[in-house]
């Protein structure tokens, strides 16, 4: 069935296919990775909430989730520099192997911030798995242990990524017809 916010996008990028099969590919890298642990996968909310829930489902050892939500865009296409904890941790981190699960590695700035944060609160280990990297945006080094795929500077939406909050329930990542936010 056709998607009423299909019109916006100017073409597919990855199909539910490729994301499916991708996310059983790095959940396996997970698993194998983390034999014997129980790593605590936090999700970077909003984006990553899509890409989290068919992950933990194809992972095969113990773990456990936790949600953390930064902001640093607002509603405009590209990082404003700005970052601040909008939803922290439930649980304490110390000691613990984790992994951030976050929809797209952009500039940097987001993340390079987080995992300094995690880092201070003493986790055995701290990873980075993201579905999407950008590396023609970075602008802050950040360590990627594990990606889904890498895309050139397109505006991308679906399967959790957003435009203005919304897109994000299609099923696939499209690239976003540039009159839908030029001039916004």
């Amino acid at each position: 069935m056709e998607h009423i916010l299909d019109k916006d996008v100017e073409r597919v990028l990855f199909s539910e296919e490729q994301l499916r099969q991708r996310v059983a590919e790095i959940a396996a890298e997970i698993d194998r990775d983390y034999a014997g642990k129980e790593p605590l996968l936090v999700s970077v909310l909003r984006g990553s909430f899509v890409f989290m829930a068919d992950l933990v489902r194809q992972i095969h050892l113990p773990c456990t989730v936790d949600f953390m939500a930064v902001s640093s865009y607002g509603s405009g296409t590209s990082s404003s520099g700005q970052v601040k904890i909008v939803k922290d941790l439930s649980e304490q981190i110390e000691g613990k192997d984790v992994i951030v699960i976050e929809d797209i590695l952009d500039s940097g700035n987001t993340l390079s911030y987080l995992l300094q944060i995690l880092q201070a609160r003493k986790p055995a280990s701290v990873r980075l798995c993201t579905l999407l990297d950008k590396p023609s945006r970075r602008t802050k080094p950040v360590q990627l242990h594990y990606a889904g795929f890498s895309i050139p500077d397109y505006f991308v939406v679906g399967y959790g990524l957003d435009y203005d909050e919304r897109y994000r329930n299609l099923p696939y990542i499209g690239v976003l017809k540039p009159c839908v936010y030029e001039g916004k």
